[in-house]
């Protein structure tokens, strides 16, 4: 992002903004002629200038009566015009990320670069100003780049997804859908919340394993793999699936969090060790501790090689 504003010098590659080359070895656009608008994470605003002035900083360009108008605009779109003469330090987190957000768009950037703008809101807070922002950004046009660690923060806002490795290499590129259903190695199988861990041999086509038979096309017979099965792809009271003991239901809200361990079928009996989580729709599916029946879907259950 640092190299996307201008703030860092390119080293190899080449860095271009609606077609037009900005960044590469030996050429750098100055940061002011990108136009490119930052938002970081700690939203540093100016402390010793109010709302109106931090929204006005970026258009000195600007006749003073039109700046001011520009900002007062954005302010009232982003719900702060009454809090033009505040300073920052008397704003909550959230007004004091939508102040930023007004004040990254003042001067019009064709490219807005977000540095985890939400990870200092509470919970409750954080989607409330996510939606907002996400819709203020739609509504004005404006390509977006987002740094996000919240794998749900990334679904809810995106349109494509890029997801990095600890290697800094592109691990997988795509929607939303794309690399929740069909993810391209472990790793992002992995980073989008809890996940079962299963492991076995192809035996024509199918992999067996203790929650049940997972289709494995395009392995071949014998090859060793590993089945990574989403907590929603345990479907629970499934008639002809795997006999399991839920060892505890924990209500999460609307959902309901399950641990189970699979059931020897012909005696009845759970001495298996492993632990595997499920998680159901709670209001919809009344379900008790005790003995089910469980199947996996494949749709949510995911093969790579071992």
């Amino acid at each position: 992002m640092r190299l996307a504003a201008g703030l860092e010098t390119i080293q190899q590659g080449k860095i271009t903004i609606g077609g037009q080359v900005v960044a590469e070895p030996g050429f750098q656009l100055p940061p002011e002629k990108r136009g490119v608008g930052l938002m970081f994470q700690d939203f540093a605003l100016f402390p010793h200038i109010n709302v109106l002035q931090n929204v006005m900083f970026g258009l000195r360009h600007m006749a003073s009566q039109d700046a001011k108008a520009r900002a007062v605009r954005l302010l009232e779109r982003v719900g702060m015009a009454e809090y033009q003469k505040a300073y920052p330090h008397t704003l909550s987190g959230g007004q004091q990320q939508r102040v930023a957000l007004a004040r990254a768009l003042a001067p019009e950037p064709r490219v807005m670069l977000l540095d985890e703008p939400f990870s200092g809101l509470d919970t409750t807070l954080r989607a409330q100003v996510r939606e907002e922002t996400a819709h203020v950004l739609r509504e004005r046009g404006v390509a977006t780049l987002l740094v996000t660690h919240d794998p749900e923060e990334a679904m809810a806002m995106a349109d494509r997804i890029k997801i990095l490795g600890a290697d800094g290499l592109l691990r997988q590129s795509g929607t939303p859908d794309e690399v929740y259903f069909r993810p391209a190695d472990t790793f992002v199988a992995g980073l989008f919340g809890p996940i079962n861990r299963l492991s076995g041999y192809v035996e024509q086509g199918y992999v067996p394993t203790p929650l049940g038979r997972v289709p494995a096309p395009g392995h071949p017979d014998g090859a060793p793999v590993q089945i990574l099965v989403r907590p929603e792809g345990l479907k629970i009271g499934v008639a002809g699936g795997v006999l399991v003991d839920l060892i505890s239901v924990k209500q999460l809200g609307v959902t309901k969090e399950i641990t189970l361990r699979p059931c020897d079928d012909e005696v009845g009996l759970c001495p298996m060790e492993e632990h595997y989580k499920a998680r159901i729709l709670g209001p919809m599916h009344p379900v008790a501790e005790g003995k089910h029946r469980v199947a996996i879907d494949p749709e949510l259950a995911f093969v790579f090689p071992g």
